[in-house]
């Protein structure tokens, strides 16, 4: 076996004997032995980092929210330019006046805002939660779960 030791799911710890203690060993260019965690902290630390994974999911589709309220906005723009050349003045002041300087959400907040708000605040905190929990729970090692399977599969495929 690569990189580490006995990959036995029991072991003696003090007087009790523990079946749900696997010792996580990280890939072989990470010297650094991950702690063993339990079932639980695995699947705890899981589904840490994937609610992070789906945020980072949701800030991708915030960008991308921006980016079609740009496009947007700049198609309205332009028919601002258009409608005024056809001598639709009042149709084109409406644009300019009410739909261009107007925000998407309370009518003074644009999409960048929104954007800006949800990357310092609460993507941010949650960032910064799932690195605490991981160094906390595990050392700061990342992918524990997936790691243990990648292990399961490997030894599985050596049978």
């Amino acid at each position: 076996m690569r990189g580490g030791r006995d990959q036995s799911a029991t072991e003696l710890t003090g007087t009790h004997l523990r079946t749900d203690v696997v010792p996580i060993h990280m890939s072989t260019d990470d010297q650094t032995p991950a702690p063993e965690l339990t079932d639980a902290e695995v699947d705890a630390l899981h589904e840490v980092e994937l609610g992070l994974e789906w945020l980072r999911r949701a800030h991708g589709k915030l960008l991308e929210f921006h980016h079609n309220t740009g496009h947007a906005m700049e198609h309205i723009a332009a028919a601002e330019e258009e409608l005024r050349a056809a001598g639709h003045d009042d149709v084109a002041d409406e644009i300019r006046d009410r739909y261009l300087p107007r925000g998407v959400i309370d009518e003074d907040r644009w999409s960048y805002d929104v954007l800006e708000s949800f990357e310092a605040d609460f993507l941010a905190d949650l960032t910064a939660f799932e690195e605490r929990t991981r160094s906390e729970v595990a050392d700061g090692h990342r992918h524990v779960a997936e790691r243990r399977q990648e292990r399961e599969w490997k030894r599985g495929a050596e049978e």
